[in-house]
């Protein structure tokens, strides 16, 4: 088997780059995977590249369909990409740095194979974004309603029960015990995890375009409803067996049946919609 010169070069320039994007990125690439193998809210981060490039080689067809025009307007766009990368590392800023990635692979792309074949890719190569820690301040203005917002529903569930409870705050008060709903407990690393799997889905899929928006969305409301039961089953189980059971292996287990049950739901949507 011969290879091209054409063929040859296209392999080049893509070591050429990746290189040149591995150096440039290399610092920010490891701090992100740091927080990956420390951070449980982002130990999905792993899985996102994988499927973030399945997501492109899944869209192959349509790829060598679409009209290779390379154009030097993608130059101008690399450079303001490179221009905010510069801005954010001055400015210690790493989730602009980390955005930025993103920016540079699609300016790249419009420059070496122009606007039609980028549009192809836009959507897997802004997938990468599920990969990337939000900015604590960020993160802490969604977890915090949102754990306010769980407590409060599962208390109002537990009282219809018969249960004596009050809430206070993220703080479920029953007649034998305390329990808090700290920022694990939130639903966010779940609604996030289960967000970045909906969008997979989406993109995988032959629906239309506002049924993939539907399949895509209807993660949020899944991911908080099943947060809500666990909580609600958590603390009814501590009020008769202690407050052990919101705690380690039990709290691990039950974490991992409810997203079981979230991605059984999206899969039932799913078969749903294509009907």
């Amino acid at each position: 088997m011969t290879i091209s010169r054409s063929q040859l070069n296209i392999v080049l320039s893509a070591v050429v780059f990746l290189s040149a994007f591995g150096i440039l990125y290399h610092d920010v690439i490891r701090k992100m995977i740091s927080i990956w193998l420390s951070d449980d809210n982002y130990s999905h981060g792993f899985f996102i590249p994988v499927v973030s490039a399945y997501l492109i080689w899944n869209n192959y067809q349509n790829l060598t369909k679409a009209k290779f025009a390379p154009a030097n307007s993608g130059l101008l766009l690399l450079c303001g990409s490179l221009l905010f990368y510069i801005l954010a590392n001055i400015g210690a800023e790493l989730f602009s740095m980390r955005f930025s990635m993103i920016m540079v692979l699609l300016s790249t792309s419009v420059f070496v194979f122009g606007w039609f074949l980028t549009r192809e890719i836009f959507l897997p190569v802004l997938y990468l974004l599920f990969m990337m820690p939000f900015p604590a301040i960020i993160w802490d203005k969604i977890a915090f309603p949102l754990k306010l917002f769980t407590t409060n529903i599962a208390v109002t569930v537990i009282q219809l029960t018969g249960i004596p409870v009050y809430g206070e705050g993220n703080i479920i008060h029953l007649s034998n015990t305390t329990l808090e709903v700290v920022d694990a407990c939130s639903g966010l690393r779940s609604l996030i995890s289960l967000l970045a799997l909906s969008a997979a889905f989406a993109l995988i899929s032959d629906l239309i375009k506002w049924k993939k928006l539907l399949l895509f969305l209807s993660a949020v409301p899944i991911a908080v409803a099943l947060n809500i039961v666990r909580l609600t089953v958590t603390a009814i189980l501590a009020q008769f067996y202690g407050s052990q059971v919101a705690d380690g292996f039990l709290h691990d287990i039950s974490g991992i049946l409810v997203f079981m049950i979230a991605l059984s739901l999206l899969l039932l949507e799913y078969r749903l919609l294509t009907k």
